[in-house]
């Protein structure tokens, strides 16, 4: 049902929200900052960077057990908290440490670093098949390719099975409301898959994320197969989708204001400041969390198993917290955007996906340094946690 009162009855997949969402939140922090819904369960979503903050770093009255909004609040087969099904956001202390301190020698700068060459000549290869065309969709053609390829890379995947990891993301943000049931059964074959990869990393060890995982031990035992299972769908969700609907959005915000586009091609120095201000402005990812237990917070009576959405998104965009905040300002020096969340589950990949924005545009200006959207009637936004352009329909210009 179409939503009528979004403080009531708010829903994260409501054309509205999913085509126009900044003045709802507008609305709501003014008149409700925490609304109320009894879709899924029910669930509250905070609008403004205080509660936003305050419940992010709040482990004691929320748990991370189920990160993705849906009907479905406890997932029969993953392990219960504090593990989870994709350890470590799914973890709760004291494990979440654990799990995630397994994870920083692939996430340290140096191996991101190095991935850097890799990265960019990809995107020069995607280009190149794009060539002269003055008209081509830069979010299908191009953009979509560019995550999967960086994560592959990571994990010593092999470069082209983007299509494998595309509707493992569908899955997982896009068909919420699917029975449990019917989604285990569809992903059986990306578990099938990355069993294989498993054994054949155990036969031929090498300098990645998986056999990092493979060789991996917490308390003198090897990780379970659940464990690497779940965490290399973490990556594969978290790493794909955000990063692809940040670089897209990046590139519509380019193609709709030509002074920032041209701003940015003649002033490259620019680009790590506009790169933050691109993740504030459109900032593409909200989190779940679950109440712990019965408590009234923020003058709300929330209840045990209640859905909270974390909508950093709205809270980048909140005046109390930042200047001008409805204003894309390109070269915004103080911006403490919280576009890779809060707490001890801020995004452990910040790194790569600031490389793999940064490159992905200085790449696509480089090649064409001028271009603007054909038709804005095909731009398309993906709905759900995870909002960025999929479709993007552009023409290259000379003047």
């Amino acid at each position: 049902m179409p939503v009528q009162d979004f403080t009531m009855d708010w829903d994260h997949t409501d054309p509205q929200w999913v085509n126009d969402p900044y003045p709802i939140w507008d609305d709501l922090r003014q008149r409700c900052p925490v609304a109320r819904t009894e879709r899924y369960g029910g669930g509250w979503f905070p609008t403004t960077h205080e509660i936003v903050s305050a419940i992010a770093n709040d482990t004691e009255h929320f748990s991370s057990s189920n990160v993705v909004l849906s009907p479905n609040k406890h997932q029969p087969y993953a392990p219960p908290a504090p593990i989870g099904g994709a350890p470590p956001i799914t973890s709760d202390p004291p494990f979440h440490q654990i799990a995630r301190r397994l994870l920083l020698p692939a996430f340290a700068p140096g191996p991101i670093t190095r991935l850097e060459p890799y990265i960019r000549d990809f995107c020069r290869r995607q280009l190149d098949q794009i060539g002269n065309r003055r008209f081509f969709d830069a979010g299908g053609e191009y953009v979509q390719f560019i995550p999967p390829a960086a994560v592959s890379k990571l994990l010593g995947f092999p470069e082209n099975d983007e299509k494998i990891f595309h509707e493992l993301v569908r899955l997982i943000l896009d068909e919420i409301d699917m029975p449990i049931e019917e989604r285990r059964d569809l992903l059986q074959p990306m578990r099938d898959y990355s069993n294989r990869q498993i054994e054949e990393h155990r036969l031929h060890p090498r300098d990645d994320l998986t056999s990092l995982l493979i060789e991996a031990e917490l308390n003198g035992q090897k990780l379970s197969l659940d464990h690497i299972n779940g965490t290399m769908g973490l990556i594969l969700v978290a790493g794909i989708d955000t990063t692809w609907s940040a670089i897209t959005s990046a590139l519509w915000h380019l193609a709709t204001h030509p002074d920032d586009l041209a701003r940015l091609v003649a002033e490259p120095g620019l680009m790590p400041l506009a790169i933050e201000e691109f993740l504030r402005f459109y900032a593409p990812v909200s989190m779940a969390r679950l109440v712990r237990d019965d408590v009234t917070l923020f003058g709300c009576d929330m209840k045990k198993d209640d859905w909270i959405l974390l909508g950093f998104p709205a809270a980048n965009r909140d005046p109390l917290a930042f200047e001008q905040a409805d204003n894309f300002i390109i070269d915004r020096a103080v911006n403490h955007h919280c576009a890779f969340g809060l707490g001890i589950h801020r995004c452990l990949g910040s790194n790569l996906a600031r490389m793999e924005l940064r490159i992905a545009i200085e790449e696509f200006i480089a090649r064409y340094p001028r271009f603007e959207i054909t038709e804005p009637e095909l731009v398309t936004w993906s709905p759900g946690q995870v909002r960025g352009v999929r479709h993007l329909p552009v023409r290259v210009t000379t003047k």
